[in-house]
């Protein structure tokens, strides 16, 4: 397999190389059209590799021969700056779908002046889910507001998705999410609910799991991690704008 892939990054350097300025060749927009028909690229870039584009949908990023022959899915790390560049891209991609989420669709638990708001696909019955809930007012001490978003990880028409399209109806969402995540029996209700536009939006996060969280700076953790834990990491990143 590693033979093949140095054989492919091989043949993609001798197509030739790609002057910074050049605007996106045509046969390489052609066959993007033609693997992807109903969506256009967010960016077609030159990569920091000569004779590659980079081209991301979203945080989906790839990196592709001008011809479009020969395409590279993988991580593309900057050994000298120790810079995982696609995951960079990645990020820069999630905060944009950050900024596209309706707040006022989220079930949101803060304290008054939260210092780090992260954004939390979740699943009532997943147990993870339930043991980062049953700590919420934790994170909440902490400084961390958590965002919740539905992903009920069966898929639609399931007992889960329709857990979360009653809690996501309540006329109290908060105290109907709480009380589902502890096990209670959630009052059935349906409205004009979040939770499918919930799950299309994890699918452009890739999210596969629950619970994933997505911090303000667009990198994912998959899985729970502790208020304490998550305190500690949020701290160390760089300040990112609060929303």
């Amino acid at each position: 397999m590693l033979g093949r892939s140095l054989l492919t990054l091989f043949l993609v350097f001798c197509a030739g190389q790609v002057a910074a300025g050049d605007n996106p060749p045509a046969p390489l927009r052609q066959v993007l059209n033609e693997l992807i028909p109903h969506q256009k690229p967010d960016s077609i870039e030159p990569a920091p590799i000569a004779g590659l584009y980079e081209v991301s949908y979203g945080p989906m990023v790839f990196y592709a021969s001008q011809d479009g022959r020969y395409i590279i899915r993988g991580d593309l790390l900057d050994v000298e700056g120790n810079t995982n560049l696609t995951e960079a891209k990645r990020s820069q991609a999630r905060v944009q779908l950050l900024k596209s989420i309706d707040i006022a669709s989220a079930i949101t638990f803060a304290p008054e002046h939260p210092k780090h708001i992260v954004t939390v696909f979740t699943d009532i019955d997943c147990p993870y889910c339930r043991k980062l809930h049953s700590h919420i007012a934790d994170y909440n001490r902490a400084g961390i507001g958590i965002r919740y978003l539905a992903f009920p990880r069966s898929g639609a028409d399931t007992p889960s998705y329709y857990k979360a399209v009653s809690v996501w109806c309540a006329a109290d969402r908060k105290a109907a999410l709480t009380a589902a995540k502890a096990g209670k029996k959630v009052v059935s209700k349906t409205c004009d609910n979040p939770v499918d536009a919930h799950m299309a939006l994890a699918a452009k996060f890739n999210v596969t799991g629950t619970p994933t969280l997505v911090l303000e700076d667009g990198s994912v953790i998959p899985g729970y991690i502790g208020p304490l834990q998550l305190a500690r990491l949020l701290d160390e990143q760089e300040p990112t704008a609060k929303r």
